[in-house]
């Protein structure tokens, strides 16, 4: 197995992730941080903006996992790398989008 494999897994299901809360907030019809906002990831983009991130995400998301990593569900190191960067991303956006939406951010000492 090539490590490149495992990295696209990882990267793949970091893309996916970052699709959810953009493409659901865009179809809700409320905006949201995105990289095309002023500032970039901290001001709000509009509805439309996020649907078309959240869609580019979803796309590049499905070429890391099902085309450049060819993701084998049987295979247990596959499934865990690619969920892997599923709560890595995960963990970040609650981290990052908390600041902005109501979510405790824990003081730093």
């Amino acid at each position: 197995m090539l490590w490149q494999h495992l990295v696209s897994l990882f990267f793949g299901g970091a893309f996916l992730s970052n699709a959810v809360p953009h493409f659901v907030g865009g179809v809700m019809g409320e905006s949201f941080q995105s990289p095309f906002a002023k500032p970039p990831g901290k001001g709000l983009s509009s509805s439309t903006v996020n649907v078309v991130w959240g869609i580019a995400n979803l796309v590049i998301g499905y070429v890391l996992v099902c085309r450049t990593g060819d993701i084998d569900m049987k295979k247990t190191v596959d499934v865990v790398v690619l969920g892997l960067g599923v709560l890595v991303m995960s963990l970040h956006s609650a981290r990052h989008f908390g600041q902005f939406h109501g979510g405790r951010v824990p003081e730093r000492s």
